[in-house]
């Protein structure tokens, strides 16, 4: 009994080994090389394992991009959870406050290099633009919609309806950030970027008085 669940286990632990190997491999050549450049041969190659091995995890190469652009933007949302976490310990903030900057922390993310050729500039040629939107709605709306929620709760925007406010700011975003990753000059997009989009949220901010 004990040794058919220690050979059980020691699979498990190969089969997972082989596709990370695989993931971390295909991230390297896609963020480098690009997608079409980029051969089941160089995958395999660089991963150390089969052709077979490939096609067992994944069902092409397209299916184990879309593993890889899942995992970059996973990623990049959990670095910004955490980054906007400290920073709200260290400099407490209202919620109007610390919506502004989050947004500005997400513009500022779009200079990683495997983020902005793997999800922003190859995931919409290589899956569609299809594939961004459901990224973003798995990692970027629930936030988004929360963060919008407590600002209204809190009297520092308008009391607008959530979900639809929350998709057309998901859009500005998005365009944001495929702005700066298509363009020659990144840094000056970034900053012409970041100030248009502060500039529309102020629209949002609420009067006092």
């Amino acid at each position: 009994m004990e040794r058919s669940r220690a050979g059980r286990s020691r699979r498990a632990e190969h089969v997972a080994d082989t596709r990370e190997a695989l993931l971390e491999a295909a991230r390297g050549l896609f963020a480098g090389k690009g997608y079409a450049a980029t051969g089941t041969e160089d995958i395999v190659g660089a991963a150390r394992v089969t052709r077979g091995a490939l096609y067992h995890h994944f069902r092409d190469k397209a299916d184990l991009f879309r593993g890889v652009m899942e995992r970059c933007a996973r990623e990049m949302a959990e670095r910004l959870i955490e980054q906007e976490i400290r920073r709200a310990e260290l400099h407490p903030q209202d919620s109007w406050t610390l919506l502004r900057t989050g947004f500005q922390s997400f513009l500022d993310a779009c200079a990683d290099p495997d983020f902005q050729q793997i999800v922003l500039i190859e995931g919409p040629a290589v899956l569609g633009h299809s594939a961004w939107d459901e990224l973003v709605e798995k990692h970027g709306y629930g936030l988004l919609a929360e963060a919008l929620t407590q600002a209204a709760e809190e009297g520092r925007i308008e009391p607008l309806p959530v979900r639809p406010l929350t998709r057309m700011l998901g859009a500005l975003i998005s365009e944001a950030s495929l702005y700066i990753a298509r363009s020659e000059d990144h840094a000056r997009a970034r900053e012409e970027a970041g100030a248009v989009l502060d500039r529309m949220l102020m629209g949002l901010r609420r009067e006092e008085g």
